[in-house]
Formats: C-alpha cells, sequence, structure tokens
C-alpha cells in the first residue's frame, strides 16, 4: 500500500514548487488582509464615522470566529479526502472561489449586519483555502529544507499585505474596484499550485473515519499528551495577540495620534516598509534554522526586536518613529514567520492529521483577532491611549518571547 501521503517527506521541493504555494498563500492573505486594513475601515467610516472603530471591531471579530471554527473543520476534511488530485490542492480551489465570492458580497454591503455577513462568507472561503496552503510544507518539505520553504511561504503574509494596499490605492480607485480586484487575483494567484503540481494521493484503506464526533474532538488537542504541541500553540497566540492589538487600529493611530495628513497612503508606505524588511531577514534566518536545526533562539529573537519596535510606537507618535518602527517590526517579524512556521511542524501529534492540527494552531492566529478589540478598545479609550496600546503590545510579545523555551523536543 501506497504511504506516500503519511510518510515523513525525504525528497527537497524544488524552486518552482515553492514559488507557486508561496503565490497561494500571497492569494489568501490579500484576501485577509487587504479589506482589513484599506476596504472594511473606508466602508465602516462612510457608514459611522463617528463609530468607526467599534464597528470594526465587530465585523473583523465576527471574521475572526468563523475562521476559527472553519479552519480546523477544513483541515480535517482535507486529511480525509481521496481524491485522485490529492487532499490539499481540491480544498485549495473551492476556498479560492469561496473566498472570492465571500469578497464580492462583501462590496455590496451598505449596513452593518451586511458587511458582517459578507465578511463572514469571505472568512470561511479564505480559511478553507488556508488549511489546503498551509499543509504541504509539512507534508512534502524535508525537515532541513522547511524553514526556509517557510521563510517564501510566510513572507506571503507581509506581501499580502503590502500588494493588496498597492492594488487598492494605486492600480484602482474606489471600494467595489478594490474588492473585485482583489477577489479575481485570490482565484488566480491560486491556479498555478492546484494545476501544475501532483501530490501524494491518499488511499482509502489510510482515511481515518469521517464522523461528527471525531471532528468536534479534533478541534482539541491535548496539551498533556502533547506538551510541545501546547506550547508552540500558546507562543503564537500570544504573538498573534501583540500583533493583532498592535495593527488593528493602524489606520486610526496614523489619523488620530500621527495625524499623517494622508493616512490610506501613510499605511501604503508603512507597510511596504515593514515588507522590505522582513524580506530582508526571512530567508536567511530559515537558512541559519536549518544548517544548525536551532528554532527556539530564533523565536525569542524575533520577540525581542518586534516589542523593541512596539515601545517606539508607544513613546513617539511621529511619522519618522513610526517608519522606524515599521522597519523594525518588519526585521522580527520576518525572522519570526520563517523559523515558527517550521518549528511548528515539527511538533504535529499525527501524520494523519497535519492539516487539522495545523487549522487548530491557526486558531492561535484567528483567536487573537476576537480577543484583540475587547482589549484593544478599553486601552485607547481608558488605559493611556495609544502609549497604552503598544505597551500592552511589547509586553504579550515578550512573554511569547519566554515561553517558547518549553519547547522540549527542537532545540
Amino acid at each position: 500500500m501506497d504511504r506516500a501521503a503519511l510518510d515523513e517527506p525525504a525528497t527537497r521541493v524544488t524552486a518552482r514548487w515553492t514559488a507557486s504555494l508561496s503565490l497561494a498563500s500571497l492569494a489568501v492573505f490579500m484576501g485577509f488582509f487587504t479589506p482589513i486594513q484599506i476596504l472594511l475601515p473606508l466602508q465602516l467610516e462612510r457608514l459611522d464615522a463617528a463609530h468607526k472603530a467599534g464597528l470594526l471591531s465587530w465585523v473583523t471579530g465576527v471574521g475572526a470566529l468563523v475562521a476559527m471554527l472553519v479552519n480546523p473543520l477544513a483541515g480535517a476534511l482535507s486529511d480525509r479526502t481521496t481524491s485522485r488530485f490529492g487532499r490539499r490542492r481540491p480544498w485549495i480551489l473551492a476556498g479560492a472561489l469561496l473566498g472570492a465570492a465571500g469578497l464580492l458580497l462583501t462590496a455590496g454591503q451598505h449596513g452593518l449586519a451586511g458587511l458582517i455577513a459578507g465578511w463572514a462568507v469571505a472568512q470561511a472561503g479564505l480559511n478553507i483555502m488556508l488549511a489546503g496552503v498551509t499543509a504541504p510544507v509539512a507534508d512534502q518539505v524535508p525537515v532541513g529544507q522547511r524553514a526556509v520553504v517557510s521563510g517564501w511561504t510566510g513572507i506571503s503574509q507581509s506581501l499580502g499585505l503590502v500588494v493588496g494596499a498597492l492594488l487598492v490605492t494605486v492600480a484602482v480607485s474606489g471600494i467595489l474596484p478594490g474588492y473585485a480586484l482583489t477577489a479575481a487575483l485570490v482565484v488566480g494567484f491560486a491556479l498555478p499550485y492546484v494545476l501544475c503540481f501532483r501530490e501524494p494521493v491518499l488511499p482509502r484503506e489510510l482515511r481515518a473515519p469521517l464522523d461528527l464526533r471525531a471532528l468536534v474532538a479534533g478541534y482539541w488537542v491535548s496539551p498533556r499528551r502533547h506538551p510541545d504541541f501546547g506550547w508552540a500553540w500558546l507562543t503564537r497566540f500570544l504573538i498573534n495577540v501583540g500583533n493583532s492589538i498592535g495593527t488593528l487600529y493602524l489606520l486610526y493611530y496614523l489619523t488620530d495620534a500621527v495625524h499623517y495628513p494622508s493616512p490610506d497612503s501613510g499605511v501604503l508606505i508603512l507597510t511596504a516598509v515593514y515588507t522590505g524588511a522582513a524580506l530582508l531577514t526571512a530567508i536567511p534566518a530559515g537558512a541559519v534554522s536549518d544548517r544548525t536545526g536551532r528554532r527556539r533562539a530564533l523565536v525569542v529573537v524575533s520577540c525581542v526586536v518586534m516589542a523593541a519596535a512596539a515601545l517606539v510606537l508607544a513613546l513617539f507618535h511621529t511619522w519618522p518613529a513610526t517608519v522606524l518602527a515599521a522597519a523594525v517590526l518588519g526585521a522580527g517579524f520576518g525572522v519570526y514567520l520563517a523559523v515558527d512556521q517550521a518549528l511548528v511542524t515539527q511538533v504535529l501529534p499525527a501524520a494523519g492529521d497535519r492539516a487539522k492540527d495545523l487549522g487548530v494552531i491557526n486558531i492561535a492566529n484567528s483567536a487573537p483577532q476576537v480577543l484583540a478589540p475587547a482589549v484593544a478598545a478599553p486601552i485607547v479609550a481608558d488605559c493611556g491611549g495609544y502609549f497604552g496600546l503598544y505597551l500592552a503590545t511589547a509586553l504579550v510579545t515578550l512573554l511569547a518571547g519566554l515561553l517558547v523555551h518549553r519547547i522540549r523536543g527542537v532545540r
């Protein structure tokens, strides 16, 4: 019986394979971040300028809740897929199509309920797609190549910010064209990986039983039985809490604290600086990690650097300081993206549940989007404003760096 779909990968992947998977990852994060950073805030400002921050919290919070539910479920179904096209590609394409439909639905809404519903559909589709694009690294990339490949796929997260922002502020004008172009590229960027690369097929005899009880139980991975997985989850959760708290109100931070004359353009500039810095650090950090086998120390370095950037934002509400903070934050996040994803793939409990378990890990990305609005809004209103907001970001990020040492099975 062919067990290639479940075996630990040993054959190095090619540059073309890495590039196509990175492009599909870029599609996902463009779909996530372009609306959150620019399009949704603009829609909500038109809807109710006085309460835009609170409304944005509602929309992004509901979307994040959908992501938490959908991602592990899509991963579990992907793990059990026996299609001749492989386990991941059918779900990548289906998620891209549903995500694009949700983006177009969101574009046409003019009320809060409609925006929440449209964004929920988009989040469902994009998280189905995310479950598909996350798993191939664990499925097909050898451990000794994993941090470099994770660097390339991870940098797509940062590129999703800048490419999407460029497209909706420079290439097209207006909310509806911005959504339409983003939706088209979500599907278009997924196609090279879906159409051009084969995946190992899971034999039906090796498919885990598919029942509701197993799917529901799959949302819980016992930290007592799998402590390294639990600590990896908590570390990622805390880093993303800090990141979500710090970035949720970026457009409003530029408007209300920095008083930058063109906040939309400011977000674009900061995102470009951030992405450029991340590009400079992600691949070298991945290469060092793969060569030495060390993951945890580099995660600690990334946390310290990101916390330093948050302190700059807390203390200096000026445009030059904000640009400097974006560069420092990008440099730290680039290291984190490459090394943490490689670390996570080495602590997954079972080969047959890779996508589901990575979906559980991805809850650590989505849950902070639910938590961040509840934490950030009262901090901005009653606990020090933007100084308090970015101080909290720094402290949470440093805590993550301390806890990563509790992971024992990875150096």
